[in-house]
């Protein structure tokens, strides 16, 4: 093999396009990814390919992969090979950000820190990573509630920004550790530095959306520093002000041409989740201000939002957001006299985690049957939860392939092999993957119509509805939809009436059929009333504690008739 590393050998080249094939298959070949990048080393490659290889098997194994010591092992090798070469920044501190959050995962957070002190130090030249390891290592010692440490890290940030000449990212480090000070009631620093941030941001002239985008982040701060005071009527002004803020941003279309300035390729939230922030903020005003119809329409609007998000989007702080919203409304529920009612929300938010309870409940009965049918509906329903979940990628490709109603399905039962065919059409949707979702959606309505499955019928309807209607095919959308309500409500499926019926309004509100949005509006509210109201009778009996049985005798020892002491604050 030729010492030089300017042109990649062939060889190198084909190894990595086969990983990379297997990576990116639909499911993923993991195995097969890791085969081709462990062949590099039997070609003796260069310290850089070596360096590089180590970092994306690292890397590899890592995210998609159970196999944590090997994923260390080769994280390791990566990082430290890498620091005897010179020029080779990328590898290097991608290496090291990496193995720290690795570190981190596997609570060895001691570990962690040398690694990213080492990588800051190294790193003053390469403003990019320099920046984002600073960062990274602030997150650190505020996970560890170490506030203090990681406001010194954030102030180094800022300093080093200005003097890289990005005000940009000089203003997220400082508009960052405000929010810490905020945390920490440091007030007496807050004021200064708000101050400071203010008239930065104001003065900067940059991206549109960069710029307002800092904005809303300044704005939220100061919000939120006169909500915690307790001054709801001078928050007014501010508050107002982030409302057009992020009336702004969201008419400004991205712009994809990055910074020149390396150390300004940075970003504090994505818009999407910058507006159900400024809706947060606001039922968090409407709550102490007494706006108690105003709270119940923003948490309303942004429960919708974060539903939207969700099904493309794993983000915890979208979960975050829900558990904060939730409280809110509970607090309106019991300030409005509807005691039952914020009762059941708040078991709402404690289902809204109960994926935990479904997997430990199916994978238990999956250990006691030899059932093929049987173990097919359970696999198949279990399937249903990982989608749920939305991060458990390599159970949940594992489990396709077992059920797959394409070929070699397991069982003859024509019920089960088209709500196999409805699960890939839910997991395709969810990916927004819409043709293929339409493909397997329809081979569910050609088999649920021929059996007279009207559940998988109307569920296959109401999903295809949602598909076309994000594709803006609102005729299409209304053509699913209707038949979708008049099969559930004949059923009666109250839960797809529910999902139906807030399609119906949404679609009705797109095509200016004002009166017709309205009434579907109205069913939303009904059906999910008598929903909240049924759900709230089952988990209040002591019963409900069986959700957390999966070996043994059943419990004798149940909850209060009172219902589940269980608060939201097992949820944060």
């Amino acid at each position: 093999m030729a010492a030089s590393t300017e042109t990649p050998e062939p060889w190198y080249l084909a190894l990595l396009g086969f990983a990379e094939h297997f990576r990116t298959s639909s499911p993923p070949k993991i195995r097969l990814c890791v085969h081709c990048l462990q062949a590099v080393f039997q070609f003796k490659p260069p310290p850089r390919v070596e360096a590089r290889t180590h970092l994306q098997l690292g890397s590899v194994l890592y995210r998609h992969t159970k196999n944590s010591e090997l994923a260390q092992t080769h994280l390791e090798k990566a990082w430290f090979i890498s620091q005897q070469i010179s020029q080779f920044e990328d590898v290097k501190f991608e290496a090291a950000s990496i193995l720290s959050e690795f570190y981190c995962q596997q609570n060895l957070v001691d570990s962690a820190k040398p690694v990213l002190r080492k990588a800051i130090q190294i790193s003053q030249q390469t403003p990019y990573w320099h920046c984002r390891l600073l960062f990274q290592l602030a997150q650190l010692h505020t996970l560890e509630k170490d506030l203090v440490s990681a406001c010194d890290l954030l102030g180094v940030g800022a300093e080093y920004a200005r003097v890289m000449g990005s005000e940009y990212t000089r203003s997220l480090f400082l508009l960052s550790k405000g929010m810490l000070l905020l945390m920490e009631r440091k007030l007496s620093e807050v004021h200064p530095l708000l101050t400071l941030c203010g008239t930065i941001v104001e003065n900067w002239q940059g991206n549109p959306i960069q710029k307002e985008s800092l904005r809303v982040f300044f704005l939220v701060l100061q919000v939120t520093h006169y909500l915690d005071a307790g001054q709801v009527k001078s928050v007014k002004p501010c508050l107002k002000q982030l409302q057009q803020c992020i009336q702004t941003i969201s008419t400004l279309h991205d712009d994809e041409i990055l910074p020149t300035n390396p150390a300004a390729l940075f970003h504090w939230l994505p818009k999407e989740h910058m507006c159900v922030l400024v809706y947060l903020v606001t039922v968090m005003h409407s709550m102490q201000a007494g706006y108690l119809e105003k709270a119940q329409k923003y948490t309303d609007k942004a429960l919708m939002q974060l539903e939207k998000l969700k099904m493309l989007d794993n983000s915890p702080i979208l979960s975050t957001f829900q558990v904060i919203l939730l409280e809110h409304i509970i607090m309106c529920r019991l300030v409005t006299g509807h005691k039952a009612t914020a009762l059941q929300e708040g078991l709402y938010c404690i289902s809204v985690n109960c994926m935990d309870n479904a997997e430990a409940q199916f994978t238990a009965a999956l250990q006691m049957t030899t059932h093929q049918e049987l173990w097919t509906f359970i696999v198949t329903n279990l399937a249903s939860v990982y989608i749920r979940e939305g991060n458990r990628h390599q159970e949940l490709y594992s489990l396709l392939e077992r059920i797959n109603p394409d070929h070699n399905f397991p069982v003859s039962s024509h019920c089960l092999r088209a709500a196999a065919f409805y699960i890939r059409g839910l997991l395709s949707f969810f990916q927004g993957r819409y043709n293929e979702a339409k493909r397997f959606l329809r081979e569910t309505l050609k088999m649920s119509n021929a059996e007279d499955l009207n559940r998988l019928t109307a569920c296959s309807l109401v999903l295809l509805g949602h598909i076309f209607f994000v594709l803006g095919n609102h005729r299409e959308s209304n053509n699913m939809v209707v038949p979708a309500m008049q099969l559930a409500s004949k059923i009666p499926d109250m839960s797809v009436q529910l999902w139906s019926s807030a399609l119906l309004k949404d679609l009705n509100k797109a095509c200016g059929n004002t009166m017709d949005a309205h009434e579907a509006a109205q069913m939303h509210q009904n059906f999910s009333q008598q929903l909240l109201q049924d759900h709230i009778a089952a988990c209040s009996l002591p019963e409900h504690n069986l959700i957390s049985w999966t070996d043994g005798l059943p419990p004798v020892q149940f909850q209060p008739q009172n219902g589940p002491t269980t608060s939201l604050a097992g949820l944060l």
